[in-house]
């Protein structure tokens, strides 16, 4: 949930799948997995926060100069230049991405969460990653 809402707004959302979950558990009818169906709704409350427009607010990046190549310096650039590049996707692709990348969900198994065909799956997928490059281009990462 981090990843689609943001730290902020995580708690939030997550109680608001459980308050889902318990007014429409009469309506699991065991037709997929119950984790399935949770998924689904995990993903129908981060998408709907999303739309009302509480997007993650971040503070632009300054790369001020710091010691010689300092490694711990760079991890933290790279996690906020990736934070700041996983907020611009299309929030529909970043939930297949995180659902695949973070949570190792099937292509299979996302489909079922997203009610979409696979191959649909795979396509969009392949789009979150490229709109990731590019952002991430676009924000002075380089490998």
């Amino acid at each position: 949930m981090v990843r689609t809402v943001g730290l902020q707004d995580a708690g939030d959302v997550t109680q608001q799948v459980f308050l889902q979950l318990f007014r429409k558990i009469d309506q699991f009818e065991s037709q997929s997995k119950f984790e399935t169906w949770l998924y689904r709704l995990a993903i129908n409350e981060g998408l709907q926060h999303l739309r009302k427009g509480r997007r993650w607010n971040f503070q632009n990046l300054s790369h001020e100069p710091m010691s010689q190549h300092n490694p711990e310096f760079e991890r933290i650039d790279h996690k906020e230049l990736l934070e700041v590049a996983l907020s611009r996707i299309e929030p529909e692709l970043l939930s297949i991405f995180v659902l695949r990348e973070v949570q190792g969900l099937s292509y299979r198994e996302i489909a079922e969460v997203m009610e979409i065909p696979e191959g649909t799956v795979g396509s969009r997928l392949n789009r979150a990653r490229r709109e990731l490059q590019q952002q991430l281009a676009d924000l002075g990462w380089e490998p």
